[in-house]
């Protein structure tokens, strides 16, 4: 004989010689030797290691301890105790203790992928493996695709679907979108080979055609904006390019605008960034525009001496025409010839201006 314990809140399944007996309820029991209990959590759904969930139906005690509860597959059994998820049960049959406490059970319609009926708190509460979710920003749109079919477009927000179904939200930006393009090598008339960079402004016109038709509109963008500066580039020379980089832009402008439809977009703007010239190419431009400049310096050089010669030659027939004028004018040299000399030392009673005077006039004489 041996002595088992059933604890509150299980049951025992007493079997002998590999045959359910009956049902052990808490307390102390004295068993044989060849016997085996089971003790199991009345929380949990009924299921023994030695015997199948009919035969255990068919005593009396589980009948009245137990219900049965068959689920199908398009639905989903949850189990709430005291308010929350205790449990969530997929297709199958599951049997139940009847004498929980604040016990709700609830079916659920798991016949669409999207969950429904169910607030987002509670869906936390399942077990993770039954369901994931997509969140889609304020600012995009999602393409949800079940079982690889299309089914609607999502606005945002955080979206919760059933695991079983094969579930896939593509995103989409709906503000606008700049796409940079990098020139390729094209050669110019004259066979200089430069290349064009762009950019251009966009926005989505069409979400679910730009997603379901085009394998990759930006991609699809970026060649139609290259082969318009293709046959742009190759009909002008250089100098006519560089000269004329707006008109780049707007005959790329004009061809992605006729093909906008095809790409479900539609083009705000398209813009050349910069022209990328060869090595050798931008060091001759570099010298044309040095040697340039340089000429421009000297005339503005040549033409600020003419100026200041042509000023000279008026001040002075005006001095010459004037002697007042002509007597200012000697002041203010003497004044500036003061400025710069520390000492003075004058003899004789003529006075200081006119000692100054016969010195500059004696100096002039020397």
């Amino acid at each position: 004989m041996k002595k088992v314990i059933i604890n509150e809140r299980t049951i025992g399944l007493l079997f002998k010689n590999g045959k359910f007996e009956r049902v052990l309820r808490a307390g102390r029991y004295i068993v044989s030797k060849n016997s085996i209990v089971e003790e199991i959590d009345i929380e949990k759904p009924l299921k023994s290691a030695n015997a199948t969930l009919d035969t255990l139906m068919e005593n009396k005690d589980i009948k009245a301890m137990y219900n049965l509860h068959v689920v199908d597959q398009n639905q989903v059994l949850i189990r709430y105790i005291d308010g929350r998820v205790r449990d969530a049960f997929t297709q199958g049959v599951y049997a139940l203790y009847a004498g929980l406490k604040n016990e709700k059970i609830e079916y659920v319609d798991a016949q669409n992928a999207m969950i429904e009926g169910l607030s987002a708190e509670t869906i936390r509460q399942l077990p993770y493996s039954m369901y994931k979710f997509h969140e889609v920003s304020p600012y995009e749109k999602g393409i949800l695709f079940v079982d690889n079919k299309l089914e609607r477009v999502l606005d945002g927000g955080i979206y919760y679907f059933w695991s079983k179904r094969e579930t896939e939200v593509r995103l989409v930006d709906t503000r606008a979108i700049v796409i940079n393009v990098t020139g390729q090598e094209i050669l110019t008339q004259d066979k200089v080979s430069v290349r064009v960079n762009l950019v251009i402004c966009i926005r989505i016109k069409d979400y679910v055609k730009v997603i379901t038709e085009l394998n990759d509109y930006e991609e699809h963008i970026r060649i139609c904006a290259q082969l318009a500066v293709r046959e742009y580039v190759n009909k002008y020379k250089l100098d006519e390019i560089l000269e004329n980089k707006e008109k780049i832009s707007q005959h790329v402008y004009e061809k992605l605008k006729e093909k906008e439809k095809e790409f479900y977009v539609e083009v705000n703007e398209a813009a050349v960034r910069d022209i990328i010239l060869p090595g050798e190419i931008r060091s001759i431009m570099n010298t044309i525009l040095l040697a340039e400049k340089k000429a421009q310096a000297n005339v503005i050089t040549r033409r600020e001496e003419v100026a200041s010669t042509r000023s000279l030659l008026n001040t002075a027939k005006l001095m010459d025409e004037n002697k007042t004028l002509y007597k200012l004018k000697e002041l203010e040299f003497l004044e500036k010839i003061c400025e710069n000399i520390d000492s003075i030392n004058l003899n004789g009673g003529t006075g200081i201006l006119g000692d100054l005077r016969s010195l500059i006039s004696s100096n002039k004489t020397e």
